[in-house]
């Protein structure tokens, strides 16, 4: 199957719908009945609705767009759900969302309510892990092909992994356990597009290159078909010439070395040499690799020539141009603007990204200093640790990654960087609520697990400004590890401290000792507005940014010891957060005043809009107000009022 025209060449219904073949799909039994020469339009139809829509709300649009014929050739040799399909990250399931029966939902793709950016079993039985995060699926594969395998059941296993999510050490720790179990019956498909969010980085990536861009790579395939008569490289075909095939492609040896029977380079945009592989692959009954070669971004002309990530991810766009809607600055753009100034004051300062360059907002201080930038693909343990190494060093290694990503690195933070007190800073875009992407992006988890880290600073900035002064603090402690951390999205409102307490900003000073009011960084904003409320209804009110989150200052006892209710308020899990940390802080300075938390629910957050979970959290300004009001007025019923007169 070839590109389609400039930039597309399918028509939309009036509402951005694909009336045509697809429709007809109720599942992946439809998929098999299908003639072969129906699959080109089948095809086309996906590439449309898969723009039409992202166009409208966003989403993964490169990656989906390069998998459409192999998902096709899945789903028309798999029985789905019977065999399961597990895709690894999972961004790259749109086109499996459409085959099996959700086509009609499309426009509702992570819209509240809707389809979910990620396979969600709550959709499908279809959809076997809900994992958005990358090279989990061969280990879930492992453990699952071992179960068939020990039932006696007479199902094959798949797993969909990327060349971006191989270079992950999960992966590798899969592999080592898959190879040599010649039972397992387990089809492994690397989806080998040379790009995770950005072209993929390490020894890995030039291992498969090699495969993708070597002329003998494209004189084998000539001879093959040449003296098979067109049948696609297959195992069968493999074993028979294998010998000099390996002369030929020698990085292939690197998979049969474990043990793992390999197939390909297959052209993943073939779908007829795709099937003909698969089925290959399924007969085998062992685990076998098959080594596709995609294109990301395949068949939308702006998105191929997307130098940055062929549109990984984009914000709505223009359909005929590509060009994406303006954006509002963001705290992403706060910080990668302030990593370029600090680069050029501190020449001991460098940046770790695991595989996320732009999205991190890494981009700008790699172009001012490209020799102190360090991709390490997507391999956050290894990000954390190599940190500490730059440390050991002498350096100050800046770590950037999504909160949500700090969770798989938790042991190399506490025990490699931590336990030697090295001044490693680890910045957490998109913490708190994320919303579309659903429950495992949000960065909710982060203040809760952090909290336990001996010698951790952890800044919360409020706003723009505070992003720059805490970012700039946090590379000058030299004697621990640091986290900056900030939500997703356009910066916020600022306000201005009104004085300090201790070294906290005091945003605004109550006439009355009624409630002491802990803004967490962006939360400044509904607390303000929670304020302003309270003091209407003769309510005092003194809130406070504690800036740093951990350790907390000191003059908090103080100041809380003065007041009748402590209010905490935070955009993360309750559990264990700042509300937590500033309750045990009063307790070990022998003050009961009462505090109330309010935070995330501890639970896991289907998709929607930031606000809209914040809302639905009690997190408003109106909310938080109401709360606060109904405490108060328990606390009034057992104490007498100690405001000051209004």
């Amino acid at each position: 199957m070839g590109e389609l025209d400039s930039p597309m060449s399918v028509s939309t219904g009036g509402k951005g719908h694909v009336v045509g073949m697809l429709e007809t799909i109720k599942g992946p039994l439809d998929v098999k009945r299908l003639d072969a020469g129906d699959l080109p339009e089948l095809a086309a139809e996906i590439r449309e609705l898969l723009v039409s829509t992202s166009s409208r709300v966003g989403g993964h649009l490169g990656p989906n767009l390069g998998v459409v014929e192999l998902t096709i050739a899945l789903h028309r040799v798999f029985d789905s759900p019977r065999d399961p399909i597990l895709w690894d990250t999972g961004h790259q399931a749109y086109v499996h969302k459409m085959l099996t029966g959700r086509s009609g939902d499309f426009a509702t793709l992570r819209q509240e309510g809707g389809l979910s950016g990620y396979p969600s079993h709550a959709e499908s039985d279809h959809d076997f892990i809900e994992n958005s995060h990358a090279s989990t699926a061969l280990s879930y594969a492992d453990g699952l092909a071992k179960a068939v395998r020990l039932r006696g059941d007479d199902r094959t296993v798949v797993a969909v992994i990327g060349d971006g999510a191989l270079t992950g050490g999960m992966a590798w720790e899969a592999l080592n356990n898959i190879a040599g179990r010649k039972d397992l019956p387990l089809v492994i498909v690397v989806n080998d597009n040379g790009r995770s969010y950005s072209p993929t980085i390490g020894g890995l990536a030039s291992h498969l290159s090699k495969l993708r861009v070597t002329q003998n790579y494209e004189q084998a395939l000539e001879f093959i078909k040449s003296r098979v008569g067109g049948v696609p490289l297959i195992y069968d075909t493999l074993h028979g010439i294998k010998k000099g095939l390996k002369d030929i492609l020698s990085p292939q040896v690197m998979f049969e070395d474990l043990g793992l029977k390999y197939v390909g380079p297959i052209d993943g945009h073939d779908e007829g040499v795709m099937e003909a592989a698969l089925r290959k692959a399924r007969a085998f009954g062992g685990p076998v690799i098959v080594h596709v070669v995609t294109k990301k971004g395949m068949g939308y002309v702006p998105a191929e020539n997307h130098d940055e990530d062929c549109f990984h991810s984009p914000q709505p766009f223009d359909v005929a141009t590509g060009e994406e809607r303006p954006k509002p600055h963001s705290w992403t753009n706060v910080f990668s603007e302030e990593m370029v100034r600090i680069g050029a004051a501190r020449p001991d300062v460098v940046a770790i990204t695991a595989a996320m360059l732009h999205p991190t907002g890494l981009a700008a201080f790699a172009e001012a200093y490209p020799d102190r930038i360090y991709d390490v693909g997507i391999a956050e343990q290894h990000a954390l640790t190599s940190a500490a190494g730059l440390a050991f060093g002498g350096l100050h290694p800046v770590v950037a990654v999504y909160a949500t990503f700090l969770n798989r690195a938790f042991d190399q933070l506490l025990m490699d960087v931590a336990l030697h007190r090295l001044p490693v800073t680890v910045v957490l875009d998109r913490a708190g609520v994320t919303g579309d992407d659903g429950a495992s992006h949000n960065g909710m988890w982060d203040l809760s697990i952090l909290q336990v880290v001996p010698g951790l600073s952890i800044a919360v900035p409020r706003d723009a400004t505070r992003l720059t002064e805490l970012l700039a603090e946090a590379v000058e402690i030299s004697d621990g590890p640091t986290v900056v951390r900030f939500p997703k999205g356009p910066v916020v409102k600022e306000f201005e401290a009104v004085g300090k307490l201790g070294e906290m900003d005091l945003l605004r000073h109550g006439e009355g000792t009624d409630v002491l009011l802990v803004a967490a960084g962006p939360m400044a904003e509904p607390c303000m507005d929670a304020a302003a409320l309270l003091e209407a209804q003769g309510i005092a009110v003194t809130v406070v940014d504690p800036r740093w989150v951990k350790p907390l200052d000191q003059a908090l006892v103080l100041a809380a010891a003065a007041h009748r209710l402590v209010a905490v308020v935070e955009d993360s899990g309750r559990v264990g957060g700042v509300g937590d940390a500033v309750a045990r802080l009063l307790r070990d300075g022998d003050v009961d005043v009462p505090v109330r938390t309010y935070g995330i629910p501890q639970r896991f957050l289907a998709h929607a809009k930031r606000g809209k979970i914040l809302a639905e959290s009690g997190l408003t300004g109106q909310d938080l107000a109401r709360q606060i009001t109904e405490v108060v007025a328990r606390i009034s019923a057992d104490l007498p009022a100690v405001s000051q007169p209004r």
